[in-house]
């Protein structure tokens, strides 16, 4: 058989592999988020009703609870609103009663225009950052500079939005504090989101740069007579951002999560402020709409990850797992020196590459 058909049927295997571990993924996000949601310790009715339904007789409660099917036994529950996702239906929101698709779908505009310019954001700054803070040549700037991602990831998103607001926005005018009415209400928001997300892509890029920089084939650019801006963005970065374009499911799952304290603090629109209130709601529809759309952006997003990968790295290939045999266990004293090393010092490599 030509290898080019070997290839070809191992990545159709591969994909279908995926798109197989994709719905697991999905039917687990459902599942759980529906246990969790019925182990609430309030009723959905009597929030709707008014919180504690005083002003509601028994009767109207019983209709009501007949109108959402929440007088059947919880596995029944499960079953009906599990088929009807099968068929495309969501159901309906207990709180407004409208289709949970289409109050999804008119929170979605907003919700990724604000992650979109996010990513965007966060990819250029945190690029940005470990780029040049592996690259500058001063030890204690290096050093400071790398000392600015932890601290990004720790600042809690609703107070540096919270911040940022009372900046650009009272003390100078330069931004709307709040809505969505034009495009510069974007920019306070999307750099609030943007923060943790550049943050972590900056840890993750200028560590993968400092290993870079310490490999052998660095050194053979070097000898070559490549300079040093040329291997450190040619060389070095190409191989140094391979680790962190795996980690793009992680990045959406982040935004959109993170969406929802974005959201609430700037008073826009989208799927995070809709989370917040059918959570607050036990809008149990709704929220699982929601789990359902974030599930298959973050399934989605791996996997074009994992189509992508083999396009940017030749030695790649999309194959699925072979079985493996059960191998003979090797004593301490017989571990490879090579696979045994230590991880190289960040410090001493960057020195070096100065």
């Amino acid at each position: 058989m030509p290898a080019t058909t070997t290839n070809r049927s191992s990545t159709v295997r591969y994909i279908a592999s995926r798109l197989g571990q994709s719905l697991i993924v999905l039917w687990a996000a459902y599942t759980v988020s529906f246990i969790v949601l019925y182990a609430l310790p309030s009723d959905p009715v009597a929030l709707l009703a008014g919180g504690d339904a005083t002003d509601v007789t028994p009767e109207q409660l019983a209709e009501l609870t007949a109108q959402y099917g929440l007088d059947q036994p919880l596995v029944v529950q499960y079953l009906l609103r599990l088929g009807g996702v099968l068929r495309g239906d969501f159901g309906t929101s207990i709180a407004t009663g409208r289709p949970v698709s289409e109050v999804i779908g008119e929170a979605v505009s907003p919700t990724l225009q604000l992650a979109g310019l996010a990513f965007l954001i966060a990819v250029l700054a945190g690029a940005g950052l470990a780029v040049l803070a592996t690259y500058v040549r001063g030890r204690s700037l290096s050093t400071f500079l790398l000392g600015l991602p932890p601290l990004g990831v720790a600042i809690p998103s609703f107070w540096f939005g919270l911040m940022l607001i009372q900046w650009f926005s009272f003390q100078l005018p330069l931004f709307p504090a709040m809505g969505d009415k034009s495009v510069a209400s974007l920019v306070l928001p999307s750099i609030a989101l943007a923060l943790p997300t550049g943050a972590m892509i900056a840890q993750l890029l200028s560590k993968s740069l400092a290993t870079a920089l310490g490999e052998a084939y660095i050194d053979t650019a070097r000898a070559k007579g490549a300079d040093r801006r040329r291997v450190h963005l040619r060389h070095a970065l190409r191989n140094a951002a391979l680790p962190a374009i795996t980690m793009t499911g992680l990045i959406v799952g982040q935004l959109l999560s993170g969406t929802v304290v974005t959201e609430t603090v700037f008073s826009r629109p989208g799927i995070g402020r809709v989370t917040a209130t059918a959570v607050q709601q036990q809008d149990i529809p709704v929220v699982q709409g929601i789990v359902l759309f974030a599930a298959t952006a973050f399934v989605l997003a791996n996997l074009a990850v994992d189509l992508v990968y083999p396009l940017l790295d030749p030695r790649i290939q999309l194959t699925a797992a072979p079985r493996r045999r059960r191998q003979p266990s090797v004593p301490a004293h017989a571990e490879d020196p090579v696979t045994a090393a230590p991880a190289p010092d960040i410090d001493a490599v960057l020195e070096a590459a100065r």
